[in-house]
């Protein structure tokens, strides 16, 4: 058993002692909320690094660890978008998975206010979410409604859950990250067919009478 002021982690669960401080207990809290928001990066730059050296077997290896695929291609996608020395200590992974989509330079803006004003990750979504463009009066953004059956919803709502983001977000991220995998993959193919393509040898022009 851990003594008085010493939380144990197990494979299972946590041992808490029965005469647990509140300072104590509130530590803990911040050293397994620290553990879970590095496991993110850690997670997302494991599974970049096997799709570039192991093309032909990453898939294989996640299935070996046990990990879920898809939740992996997100953390993943966020990791790409920030090299290491641009990821924020202060800042959860969740903050950057907001800006992830932005280009560097947003990304770096939005990160600086957020860590200078201390927001949530709820907070920096409101704020992305009123930001307007100056000069002149923004244009609408289009809304595109797509019917989606209950159980989908259901289902997506469950792996936003587990991988700790808002159902919308999840969406999104899943289908950049889908659309970023198909479309490089497209292209790959594309070079492939154009290097393995003949050169096609111009005949010789008819001899003039």
């Amino acid at each position: 058993m851990p003594r008085g002021d010493q939380v144990l982690t197990t494979r299972v669960g946590l041992l808490i002692p029965d005469l647990l401080t509140f300072d104590d207990w509130q530590q803990a809290g911040r050293r397994l909320a620290g553990v879970v928001d590095s496991s993110s990066w850690w997670l997302g730059d494991w599974m970049a690094y096997g799709k570039e050296h192991y093309s032909d077997r990453y898939q294989q290896g996640i299935r070996t660890a046990g990990l879920q695929y898809q939740t992996l291609r997100n953390y993943a996608w966020v990791a790409r978008r920030f090299d290491m020395d641009r990821r924020r200590a202060r800042l959860t992974f969740q903050h950057h998975a907001e800006v992830a989509s932005l280009p560097p330079d947003e990304q770096d803006q939005w990160l600086d206010r957020a860590e200078a004003s201390s927001w949530t990750t709820k907070q920096l979504r409101g704020a992305l979410r009123e930001a307007k463009p100056t000069g002149g009066t923004p244009a609408a953004t289009p809304v595109h409604r797509l019917p989606v059956p209950g159980d989908h919803f259901e289902r997506w709502h469950q792996a936003a859950e587990r991988s700790g983001i808002e159902v919308e977000e999840w969406v999104l991220t899943t289908l950049d990250s889908a659309a970023e995998s198909v479309l490089a993959a497209a292209a790959e193919a594309a070079a492939l067919t154009q290097e393995q393509q003949p050169a096609i040898e111009q005949a010789d022009p008819p001899a003039q009478p």
